[in-house]
């Protein structure tokens, strides 16, 4: 049983996940927080495998109780919810630990594989919505490339990978794009992972878009 436990700070919304999480036979909502403090809280009792972490909050907000929550004694995995207009703060939330996002107008069928995926262990980003997340960065503000060293490390075909993975792009489309079969890019991502001592995909995107690799041509 996944035991998950809700922040946010519209009741509502809380209601609404938990009635769709209730509907599984493998997720178990464990508690409830309104606000960072009380959220620190209900996790350190419950000791939940997943919080679905609301941004803007009263008193506390998602990112700093998202980075107590990774750096506590029982780091549970953290989704941070977000509407679109928000992504200003997802990359923030993502930096602190959280291994993922996830809007909150979600399909319930998202919203339920979220909760699987990362209770498993791996990240959430959906392609499609990395890409509109690179998109609104870019458009808004290019950062400045950031020069990582450990990109050296990379040989040719992994730093194209990484490239390609920081634009948003699937194994699949990865695959078809560099003419390779999935399972190869799947060798070289995991490499690559290793190489520069990133948790997932979604930390790879985060240091693809600072190295600037997100930028086209």
């Amino acid at each position: 049983m996944i035991r998950v436990v809700l922040v946010d700070d519209q009741t509502l919304v809380r209601t609404g996940f938990r009635l769709v999480l209730d509907e599984t036979d493998d997720i178990e909502v464990v508690g409830e927080a309104a606000d960072g403090p009380r959220a620190l809280d209900v996790v350190a009792l419950t000791r939940p495998d997943v919080v679905l972490m609301d941004v803007r909050m009263p008193g506390l907000d998602g990112i700093e109780t998202t980075r107590r929550i990774r750096s506590g004694q029982h780091p549970a995995k953290v989704i941070i919810l977000t509407t679109f207009d928000l992504d200003e703060y997802v990359l923030a939330g993502l930096r602190a630990g959280a291994s993922g996002f996830l809007l909150k107008d979600a399909l319930a069928a998202d919203l339920i594989s979220a909760v699987r995926v990362v209770a498993a262990g791996e990240s959430v980003a959906a392609p499609s919505v990395t890409r509109r997340l690179i998109a609104h960065y870019v458009s808004r503000a290019p950062a400045p490339p950031v020069a990582d060293e450990r990109l050296a490390a990379l040989t040719a075909r992994e730093r194209e990978v990484l490239t390609l993975v920081a634009r948003g792009m699937s194994n699949a489309e990865i695959a078809t794009a560099l003419v390779l079969s999935e399972s190869t890019v799947k060798t070289h991502l995991g490499r690559v992972l290793a190489k520069l001592d990133l948790r997932d995909r979604v930390q790879a995107v985060i240091l693809g878009y600072e190295c600037g690799l997100t930028a086209t041509e």
